[in-house]
């Protein structure tokens, strides 16, 4: 019996250093979801993982949030108003690895004010992170 419960916290130790609690991260941090904010640099050193979520903070009514795609990142193209997430405290999971786009779809937030963000997603079952990859050219472009 002693042997069994040493083997157990054994495992339990080797297998604990391995285990990571999800982070939920406040985009812009104390500066919310808003415009004249530079979301590249504030995404650039963070390590974005499966199980991890993202905040947005802002007025409600003045701003919201939209999941797109590449090429609706890059020209600022709205989705329609009933995908908009407006609560002014939305809260996304991120479920997959791969690239992530969002954009604020008031008037123009995205493509006068920069109101946007790009972010990468890793998998949790992935070795130590690596830091994020350069800027591609269409990634310039969409600055």
């Amino acid at each position: 019996m002693a042997s069994q419960f040493a083997i157990l916290a054994i495992v339990a130790l080797v297998a604990l250093p391995s285990v990571s609690l999800a982070t939920q991260w406040t985009v812009g941090d104390d500066n919310g979801w808003t415009i004249y904010y530079n979301y590249t640099d504030w995404a650039k050193d963070k390590v974005f993982r499966v199980g991890d979520s993202l905040l947005f903070n802002y007025q409600a009514g003045y701003h919201n949030v939209f999941k797109v795609n590449l090429t609706d990142f890059q020209a600022c193209n709205i989705p329609p108003a009933y995908e908009a997430l407006a609560t002014g405290h939305d809260v996304i999971p991120l479920m997959t690895p791969g690239v992530k786009w969002y954009i604020c779809g008031i008037g123009q937030h995205c493509a006068n004010f920069n109101q946007k963000l790009r972010i990468t997603v890793v998998d949790n079952t992935e070795g130590p992170a690596l830091p994020p990859a350069a800027p591609t050219p269409s990634d310039s472009r969409a600055k």
